[in-house]
């Protein structure tokens, strides 16, 4: 294997945005860095299960769903 290739991994500490923490080994920063997640499992809809929000940004959803409003509905 060529050397110095692979990169530098070391142990940080993570913390979970409600307050937890654990150690773990990667690339980011430097040996002690701390990681704040802003966003995690605990916290994210997608694992939460909470309602998603769609951002109608220029009327794009809008004009979609007035475009198909009827296209699969079984009279």
């Amino acid at each position: 294997m060529k050397p110095e290739i692979h990169p530098d991994y070391h142990t940080i500490k993570v913390v979970m945005t409600d307050g937890t923490e654990y150690l773990t080994r990667s690339t980011y920063g430097k040996e002690g860095d701390t990681l704040n997640l802003d966003i995690d499992s605990k916290s994210h809809p997608a694992w939460t299960g909470g309602q998603q929000q769609i951002l109608d940004r220029g009327g794009r959803v809008s004009r979609f769903q007035k475009k198909f409003s009827g296209f699969l509905k079984k009279d």
